[in-house]
């Protein structure tokens, strides 16, 4: 029987982070095979295979092979007790993925070989930069013609203001690709385009002076060129120093193929290794040790109907510190009430585990019945912690919803309530219009095609939609008189949200400056503020 100290530190949380299609789904499917989780990978994209990612569990998502929400991956492999947050990689969905950010541990940046940095990695290394977390980067797609990897591990230093050092280094790259040479355990890895899922490619003891043993293995020139440049990088590189890595200043790289399952496994046990145990979280009160004996725990993610059959709503908490016990009860601090946390359960996606017991560090998922919001802290009655605010983001797109069957508008407002508690849209209501015609808010366009989908295959309900030409949305903080008094370009729009607060929505900047020249005293605030809805 483990301590709670051997427990907690043999956790490990990480997220998977990149640009569309650089293959971060297929690389956390691998991790799957290894752990035993999964018996085969999806194929993300195939089309003559009934076969989908696992961590693609929302039917769209099979539909169009791409995520568009985060998934809660969980499970064991070489005493370790993983939990994979794989996140979207679309900037549609970047709101859904900077909060799964907020609960992670470390981060795993998926870059392709042949394109480099990509505008939504950049994004989201930023916010991995933000919280100091250890950020790992595993370049793919090496047995495709890919771009110098010199020029790409200089790219990542420049781009992001890191260090880097290569813990592997490839031979060659597309046709002529011949695998990778680990500088730590000096030794080859040789690629087999036809090695599919085996389960282990053992590398080849080669130090790199062994110029002999290396010309048998990969051929002269593929040898030469390989001592070249690790002589180069050995003289010129930094140096591993895992205090800088847990502190998010040095980037630890490897080079493999994640379809071809090629330097994956390697990489896994390398990250695992140099990974850190939870992480301490920063609260109102001062910061919340995981090793604390006393449980805390905080919702960073909200998802209705995952299950078709049982059409819940769950609420995922990564636990910050302690012990989670499903006996015990526990301390709403929004709400300062005591309620035993029902039904909780460990994911596989939308497959679930009803669990007795969990650990700092981990994730897991609570029956909501609709009074926990996002950011909101559970936690032992006597600790009193309030963790910090998680990011949110104005929308940036907005359009008018109106439900078509009025015989529906029990389930049209219960679908646009549940979807809007989950971070997904934001909705709005016009004074004096009612609930028939709401005004939508999204950051990304996908999400409107997102919203379209859920609402007609889980809640049955059909909505005509018209979007407007509206980009920029304030609170109203202050005004000098009524709001329908108030001198406002043409097309402003007044709105409130569900509490029936006052907001304004503008088509340009200076449709804002101008309310603000013609209205002495209005007062505007952007919107949202952090967690607002917790205050």
């Amino acid at each position: 029987m483990n301590t709670l100290q051997e427990e907690i530190g043999r956790r490990r949380t990480f997220a998977i982070i990149s640009h569309p299609d650089a293959g971060k789904t297929t690389l956390t499917e691998k991790f799957l095979l290894y752990g035993g989780a999964i018996q085969s990978a999806g194929t993300v994209k195939g089309k003559a295979s009934d076969h989908h990612a696992v961590s693609d569990w929302m039917e769209l998502e099979k539909q169009r092979g791409i995520s568009v929400t985060s998934s809660v991956l969980q499970f064991e492999y070489e005493g370790y007790h993983i939990n994979i947050l794989d996140t979207p990689g679309h900037q549609d969905f970047s709101e859904d993925t900077y909060r799964t950010l907020m609960a992670a541990d470390s981060a795993v940046m998926v870059i392709d070989g042949a394109k480099g940095i990509e505008p939504q990695t950049r994004k989201l290394f930023k916010v991995c930069a933000m919280r100091g977390i250890p950020i790992f980067t595993f370049i793919n797609k090496m047995d495709r013609d890919s771009r110098d990897p010199f020029d790409l591990v200089d790219e990542l230093e420049k781009e992001f203001g890191i260090g880097t050092y290569p813990v592997n280094w490839p031979i060659g790259s597309g046709v002529s690709f011949k695998g990778v040479y680990d500088r730590e355990r000096k030794s080859v890895l040789i690629f087999d385009e036809f090695h599919a899922g085996r389960k282990k490619l053992q590398g080849i003891e080669c130090d790199i002076a062994n110029r002999e043993k290396l010309k048998e293995l990969i051929g002269d020139l593929a040898s030469k060129e390989l001592c070249e440049q690790v002589e180069l990088l050995d003289a010129a590189s930094y140096e591993l120093n895992m205090e800088k890595v847990w502190a998010g200043k040095l980037s630890p790289v490897f080079f493999g193929s994640a379809l071809n399952n090629f330097g994956v496994e390697s990489f896994l046990e390398y990250f695992l290794k140099m990974t850190s145990s939870p992480l301490a979280h920063d609260t109102s009160t001062g910061v919340v040790d995981p090793f604390d004996e006393r449980f805390s725990a905080f919702v960073f993610k909200i998802q209705a109907n995952m299950n078709k059959a049982h059409r819940d709503r769950i609420a995922f908490l990564r636990i910050c510190s302690g012990k989670y016990e499903r006996s015990k009860e526990y301390l709403h601090l929004q709400t300062g009430k005591i309620a035993r946390l029902s039904q909780p359960q460990q994911m596989m996606a939308q497959e679930r585990e009803i669990i007795e017991c969990a650990y700092a560090g981990d994730i897991i998922g609570v029956f909501d019945p609709g009074v926990f919001s996002i950011g909101d802290t559970v936690c032992d009655a006597g600790m009193q912690v309030r963790f910090m605010d998680i990011p949110t983001f104005s929308p940036e797109h907005f359009a008018y919803v109106e439900q078509i069957d009025a015989m529906k508008r029990k389930q049209f407002m219960k679908g646009m309530n549940q979807i809007a508690q989950e971070g997904a849209i934001r909705i709005f209501i016009m004074p004096g219009a009612g609930y028939e015609r709401l005004v939508v808010g999204v950051v990304g366009q996908l999400q409107y095609d997102v919203l379209q989908f859920r609402m007609e295959s889980e809640y049955g309900v059909k909505y005509r939609k018209t979007e407007l030409p509206h980009t920029v949305i304030y609170w109203v903080k202050s005004s000098p008189g009524t709001i329908s008094e108030l001198r406002l370009a043409d097309g402003t729009l007044w709105v409130q949200d569900l509490r029936g607060n006052d907001l304004l929505i503008f088509q340009s900047d200076w449709a804002v400056r101008w309310a603000k020249e013609k209205n002495p005293g209005l007062i505007l605030e952007e919107y949202p503020k952090m967690n607002e809805q917790n205050d």
